[in-house]
């Protein structure tokens, strides 16, 4: 993709629904708990339409004509007739992300998102470590390449 959404579109309107979720239905935005739902059978809750909205935005994106580059290795390495090997990695690859996040009991993204935004003192470290951290190695990386 050449163009993205940029920054100070995406970060407000992402934390407009936040804000939003909160103050409406009270929940919090967390597409790890979507997940957990739609596999609980749940599918009636706000959290699996969180997960159709998510499905369904990448099927829009896909059907638009997109092109599956940017996937670093990944699209480098199967092209031409190889290339429906990427869909499937992606899909395995996101099956087995959301298992981790599940598994430790939420994802970055959602615990910086909903738990910053609750002012949760857990939520607060736990999100500065994250960045501290991802700061620190990506220093790192730069130094040794």
């Amino acid at each position: 993709m050449d163009e993205q959404l940029a920054w100070y579109i995406g970060g407000p309107v992402l934390g407009l629904c936040v804000v939003a979720l909160r103050w409406l239905l009270n929940e919090r935005l967390g597409a790890t708990r979507a997940w957990a739902d739609a596999v609980a059978g749940r599918l009636g809750s706000v959290h699996a339409w969180l997960l159709v909205g998510l499905i369904a935005g990448g099927v829009v994106f896909g059907v638009l004509g997109t092109s599956a580059d940017g996937y670093g290795w990944l699209t480098d390495t199967f092209t031409g007739g190889a290339q429906w090997v990427i869909v499937p990695v992606l899909v395995a690859s996101g099956v087995l992300i959301g298992y981790g996040a599940r598994l430790a009991g939420g994802c970055t993204s959602g615990n910086g998102l909903s738990g910053n935004a609750a002012l949760s003192p857990a939520a607060l470290v736990a999100t500065g470590t994250f960045f501290g951290t991802a700061i620190v190695v990506s220093f790192a990386i730069e130094a040794l390449l």
